[in-house]
């Protein structure tokens, strides 16, 4: 029974960790929610050429969109003429990362790295986005018509309060940690098994550092479905056990920025090639940033701290944000389940 009270101290302390940066993050996502909603993303962003490119690369790294509205979003992009370059850069810098996101990295992997990663899912979806515009020129380029909705909007999200304030923490409270929470919960599992049963000695060799761990960390991210905030417990606990930070890396941009439904969306909205460019770019661009990441900390004072749980003064508020955390992410699920004993 030893293994269960390990796995349950690693959870706990990577909850006390997380709390105040990931509730900080919904607050600020929920108030973004606001004051740039889908609508004026999909009005901003319409147009061919590298401007657009540039401008949804730019939206899409701090946007509070769920991840299920990624593809609905991306669909109203297209409608409203925006270019399959466009559509790609949004589709790959948006998932990567979030303020929500930004705020765990900070507070679980350092400063360098929570400015490290946002900049590496803009560069993406902008070497993406003119990859494809360049690349796909002399093709028909006819906009889909959309056959998905956000599964937000099939969940109510469209009846929304009219007070601002109301309708902020409605979504950074209510609508995100129920499009984030199952993953959340799933990403903190696979970090206390990592934490509890992976040995120290694994990553000693090439499977935690250069082309072999990368490769490693892209075989395992890109088919996988991992939100951007979820990644970060998973990637902690993988440099805690010695892997390289660029290694780490990897996957935190592969596992969101890609996944096979996505793929498959992808390529449904806007053919063959546009897939293929969006997956080599992910996959190319992850690569790059890793081994650029592992070179700036070996020439630099620049370093990635090693995740550890540290002992707290006074243990009481990191508990009660932790305690916090789990209520809010726990509480679509318990909704959902009260709502079937009901029915």
């Amino acid at each position: 029974m030893n293994w269960i009270v390990d796995i349950a101290l690693e959870l706990w302390g990577t909850l006390q960790e997380m709390a105040p940066y990931l509730l900080f993050g919904f607050a600020v996502a929920g108030v973004l929610s606001v004051v740039v909603s889908a609508d004026i993303v999909a009005r901003h962003l319409g147009g061919r050429g590298m401007g657009s490119v540039l401008r949804a690369a730019i939206y899409g790294v701090p946007l509070p969109l769920c991840s299920c509205s990624v593809i609905p979003v991306t669909l109203t992009l297209r409608r409203q003429g925006a270019s399959r370059g466009a559509a790609t850069a949004f589709l790959l810098s948006t998932p990567q990362t979030g303020v929500d996101s930004i705020m765990v990295t900070y507070g679980m992997l350092g400063p360098l790295l929570a400015v490290y990663r946002p900049l590496a899912a803009f560069l993406t979806g902008v070497i993406g986005g003119g990859l494809v515009n360049a690349l796909t020129r002399n093709q028909p380029d006819t906009p889909p018509t959309p056959e998905e909705h956000c599964a937000c909007c099939k969940n109510g999200e469209h009846h929304q309060p009219a007070n601002p304030v109301l309708r902020a923490l409605r979504h950074g409270f209510v609508t995100l940690p129920a499009d984030v929470g199952g993953s959340m919960l799933v990403g903190l599992l696979v970090a206390g098994l990592i934490a509890a049963f992976v040995p120290d000695a694994l990553f000693d060799g090439a499977l935690g550092s250069g082309l072999v761990g990368m490769l490693a960390m892209m075989v395992f991210g890109i088919p996988l479905y991992v939100c951007a905030t979820a990644s970060v417990p998973i990637a902690a606990a993988l440099i805690a056990k010695g892997v390289d930070p660029g290694v780490a890396l990897v996957f935190l941009m592969t596992g969101p920025a890609t996944n096979a439904a996505g793929i498959a969306a992808v390529w449904k909205m806007m053919g063959r090639r546009t897939a293929l460019i969006y997956l080599g770019t992910a996959a190319g661009t992850a690569l790059a940033a890793g081994f650029l990441l592992d070179l700036l900390i070996a020439n630099t004072p620049l370093t990635v701290p090693v995740p550890c749980h540290t002992e707290h003064a006074d243990p009481l508020l990191p508990s009660l944000f932790a305690i916090a955390l789990i209520v809010v992410l726990l509480a679509p699920t318990l909704r959902k389940c009260y709502r079937r004993v009901r029915g």
